[in-house]
């Protein structure tokens, strides 16, 4: 057998030499067939697709419109969590400071109390990496006993100008703005800057939608529902429409008459001051008397009515206030694992914003592409084959091939966080991934790690599949990309599934 294979071998060696227009044309993989099979039919044909599938070691297995650069969707978190690891460390924490303007006489605080963001995006979350806000709020008060501060002649501030900049991107969709998935932040936030609001349809189609707000409480705000109970089998069309700009909110659209009841989570544009009021009502609950109520920092002034046109005294200077305490934020590992699992755009719109701040002394969104540019260079991943808009794919703006992912995701394996990293992705059959690669044996769903991205057609997926044996060379890294689609992502599901099953079976 082994003879035969030999001379076959041999006899084309001298094909090739005597005639050098006869090459053998490399084998196809059973993933690149099947790509070829599916590339033009009724779910894919008509949209746009591209696939890359590399080993580390340089093996292509799988190629098709791999330089067509596309919509990424929420796989662009890959790039920002991978990025903000190479930089920060998997380690970093993010800190929330403590301090005041005045002075403090016989246990009274003659002035204003600051709580001075520094980007936490977990702060009062309800995800289970955080500290729960109770215990959050028992260090800050520990901070004044120790600082002997029994009452505060004066306010309670939400300073958010660590990230400066619109809390959110222009280029976002209006209707998605008003939603906690669109929810925007400075650099103090509260609950991920969501709101909770619990929704039953009306009576009849047509009639008022019965919505009530849940948590948290903001006594500032004012709100309208025009929203209607819609005819059954018409879903959830509920939007919030509200800006930073004034505490006043709509909801708009409609709630089918067949929709159980639910939580609807939308947006609250006000994170720094709810931070400040819910710890000003705790300062109260436990014997700190807060004599001028709250407010928060926005261009710079002191607003203390959210709904006056008067701009207010300017808010006093970080580097000019008494510090008395600091806090830290879970591991930057914990949340973007939690980012990446959950698919947060809050969490990552953060990370993209602290490396802008960091590295450019701005959170601006030019600042932040910067950041994200210098970064990426730094990788080994040439910048100038990807348009960066936002850092939670948000935006429809950003634009990445395939060909680019691999490179990317191939480039954080020589990454000293590499180890750290590939545990924050997800994998078929765990949390958010249950339905993913269904019915594969778990030899082969073990050995994958992926990320999701969808929004109005757009279905992407990008990771890693380990090898089976063999070193780090015989992994591959992966990219599945759909835009344009007029199909449901159920369909679409099951073709990329059974791309990544062959691959995997490839090692």
């Amino acid at each position: 057998m082994f003879l035969s294979a030999s001379l076959a071998t041999l006899s084309l060696s001298l094909a090739s030499a005597q005639n050098p227009a006869v090459t053998a044309a490399p084998e196809k993989s059973k993933a690149q067939r099947y790509i070829e099979s599916v590339a033009s039919n009724d779910i894919l044909g008509h949209a746009y697709f591209g696939v890359y599938a590399v080993t580390k070691g340089g093996k292509t297995l799988a190629s098709w419109n791999q330089e067509k650069r596309l919509v990424p969707a929420s796989t662009m978190k890959l790039i920002t969590t991978g990025a903000a690891m190479h930089q920060l460390g998997a380690d970093f924490k993010f800190t929330t400071r403590i301090g005041y303007t005045g002075t403090v006489t016989d246990g009274v605080l003659e002035g204003d109390l600051y709580i001075v963001g520094g980007g936490d995006p977990t702060i009062a979350s309800k995800d289970s990496i955080a500290l729960r806000r109770d215990a959050l709020f028992a260090q800050w008060k520990g901070f004044l006993d120790k600082a002997g501060i029994k009452k505060i002649n004066g306010m309670v501030i939400g300073d958010g100008r660590y990230f400066d900049g619109p809390i959110e991107r222009d280029s976002w969709q209006y209707q998605d703005i008003g939603t906690a998935y669109g929810t925007g932040g400075d650099g103090l936030c509260f609950y991920e800057n969501a709101l909770d609001m619990k929704v039953t349809h009306g009576a009849t189609v047509g009639s008022p939608v019965n919505v009530m707000v849940s948590y948290p409480s903001l006594p500032w705000m004012k709100y309208q529902y025009s929203c209607k109970t819609g005819a059954a089998g018409t879903g959830d069309q509920l939007y919030m429409f509200t800006s930073e700009f004034a505490p006043y909110a709509e909801v708009r659209g409609t709630f089918a008459v067949d929709r159980a009841a639910k939580t609807e989570e939308f947006s609250n544009k006000f994170g720094a001051y709810t931070c400040a009021h819910y710890f000003k009502e705790y300062l109260l609950a436990h014997g700190v008397e807060v004599s001028r109520g709250v407010a928060d920092v926005r261009l710079g002034r002191i607003r203390s009515d959210l709904g006056s046109l008067d701009p207010g005294p300017y808010a006093a200077k970080v580097d000019d206030m008494k510090m008395i305490g600091m806090s830290y934020s879970p591991t930057l590992k914990k949340i973007v694992r939690e980012c990446l699992l959950e698919s947060d755009n809050f969490y990552a719109e953060t990370f993209y914003r602290i490396l802008g701040r960091r590295l450019h002394h701005s959170a601006s969104a030019d600042s932040c592409a910067a950041a994200m540019i210098d970064i990426l260079k730094r990788i080994g991943a040439a910048p100038d084959e990807i348009k960066i808009d936002d850092g939670s794919g948000l935006s429809r703006n950003n634009y990445v091939s395939p060909e680019y992912f691999v490179k990317f995701l191939s480039k954080m394996m020589d990454s000293p966080v590499f180890g750290d990293y590939i545990e924050t992705i997800g994998q078929p059959g765990g949390r958010h991934y249950e339905s993913r690669l269904k019915g594969e044996p778990d030899a082969v769903k073990s050995r994958v790690h992926l990320k999701s991205g969808s929004m109005g057609g757009v279905r992407c997926f990008s990771g890693y599949i380990e090898p089976s044996e063999g070193s780090k060379a015989d992994a591959i890294v992966f990219s599945i990309m759909t835009n344009n689609l007029t199909v449901s992502a159920g369909k679409v599901d099951p073709v990329i599934d059974r791309i990544i099953t062959l691959l995997a079976s490839d090692n």
